[in-house]
Formats: C-alpha cells, structure tokens, sequence
C-alpha cells in the first residue's frame, strides 16, 4: 500500500475523530470527506472500506475510554482496585451503571430489531441531509428551551427517569445523519441537564453501545484483516484515536458556554454543501 492510501486513511480517522462525538454528523462528514473527495472504495473494495470505518470508530470510541477511564471504573465497582482518583470521590448522589443501562436500552433493541432495515433503506443521501436538518433544529429547540439554572447541574445528579426518556431520544441517532450527540445532549437539555450533564452522560452511554454494535460489525467481517489492508487500517485508527481525545476534551471545555446553535448553524451549512453537490 503507498504513501497516498495512508495519508488517505489518516485523513478519514481525523475525520471521524473529529466528528464522531461531536453534535455535528460523523456519517455527514464521511460522504463529503471519503464518497466525495477521497473514495477509499477505490483503494479498498466495499466491504473492506465499511470494514476500515468501523475500525477508525473503535479508536474513537477508545478516545472517550481514556476521557473517562476514572469514570467507568467507578461505574464498574474497579476503584477501589486500580485507581484513587475520581472513582473514590464519593458524592450523596452517583451516576451507577443501571442508570446507563436504562439509558443504553431503548437504542439497542430497536438497532438490534432493525439493523438490517437501516442499513439497506436509510444510508442514502437524502436520509442524511433530512437527519442532520431536523437534527439541527432540535438543537436549537433545545437550547431555547434550556434555563439558565438547570435542575441537573452534573451527570450524578441524573435520575432514571431522564435516563430512560434521553435513551429513547437516542432512538433518533439510527437515523444516518441525526447524531447520537445531537439528539442524546438536546433531550437531556430539554429535560433539565446542563449541556455539560447532558454532554458526559452522552459519551459515557456511547461506548457500550458503540462498542457492542462496531464488536459485532467485526465478527462479521474479521475476514478483512489481511497484511495488505493492515497499515491502511492502523493509521486510520491511531488518527481517530489522537484527534477524537483532542476532540472531547475540547468539547467538554467548552459545551456550556457555546451550547448547541453554532452546532446546529454548522449542521445546516453541511447539509447546503451537501445538497449543491450532489444535486
């Protein structure tokens, strides 16, 4: 594989790491980025292109593990074992994994249900401009709906019940273009969640569901992995992994300030830039 292809692939994991958590539609950003621009359909065939998506997404994912390693310790009962950073520092109230859980549900039953019906019927241009057009606008619904002292000021002050309506908000992210990020921080916002609660109660949800649905997508395709397409594939990942970690951190920093309608703003011009492309 030549120099051209790795810079090819570190380009798309820089795009997913970029995109992936942020409000703003990885799966937008991929079509202009790699169907537009790139096409690593034509350094790869199909399946090993889909395949090398789902890797750069798994260095995502191991982006936001690193963010919030204390965090899914203590979720997991680890702290007392293997760290005495915030895992130990015990407050009267403590986001628990079943409030995750209650969260993760409604998305992964309906994914799991209608996996096949999504990605034969609704990966499709049309569909990502529609999701990250609504998605927009339920951003900045969100944010003037939002109070300036919100009920819930951080992400242990969640209750099972705003974990399972922002759960089923999340149903909205199976729509290619929507944005688990987008939709997840705007129910939490709208139910009374700081962006930044909204926010870490997003990504923290996001990695067992993205691990469990990119998990799956490799057994499926573990084929794939031959010595040709392995430098293609671990370039990918250690760019998505470096620049989703710069990402987050950034993002975090600044959600309650900047809120969602830049977001939302941006989300629109995508979808314009999209729309003359192609149409």
């Amino acid at each position: 594989m030549d120099v051209l292809s790795i810079l090819k692939a570190i380009i798309l994991g820089i795009v997913e790491g970029l995109t992936e958590f942020a409000p703003v539609s990885s799966t937008g950003h991929m079509i202009i980025v790699d169907d537009m621009w790139l096409q690593s359909e034509e350094i790869l065939t199909k399946y090993v292109a889909n395949t090398f998506k789902i890797v750069i997404q798994l260095g995502s994912i191991l982006a936001v593990v690193v963010v919030f390693w204390n965090r899914f310790i203590d979720l997991l009962g680890l702290n007392k074992f293997l760290t005495k950073g915030e895992g130990n520092q015990r407050t009267t109230q403590r986001l628990t994994l079943s409030q995750v859980i209650v969260g993760l549900l409604p998305a992964g039953i309906l994914g799991v249900l209608f996996e096949d019906y999504i990605d034969e019927y609704l990966f499709s241009i049309h569909t990502v401009l529609i999701g990250l057009v609504i998605g927009a606008f339920l951003m900045i619904l969100a944010d003037r709906l939002s109070s300036k002292n919100p009920i819930t000021q951080t992400v242990d002050q969640i209750t099972y019940k705003q974990a399972l309506i922002v759960g089923c908000i999340q149903c909205l992210s199976l729509w290619p273009g929507f944005s688990r990020s987008g939709s997840t921080i705007s129910g939490g916002v709208i139910l009374g969640m700081s962006h930044r609660a909204a926010a870490d109660f997003t990504f923290i949800m996001a990695v067992p569901i993205m691990v469990g649905a990119s998990g799956l997508s490799l057994l499926k395709n573990w084929q794939y992995f031959t010595l040709d397409a392995m430098p293609f594939f671990i370039a990918g990942f250690i760019s998505a992994f470096v620049f989703a970690l710069i990402s987050i951190r950034f993002f975090l920093k600044l959600i309650n300030k900047i809120k969602l309608v830049p977001f939302a703003i941006y989300r629109i011009v995508l979808a314009l830039v999209i729309f003359v492309v192609y149409f």
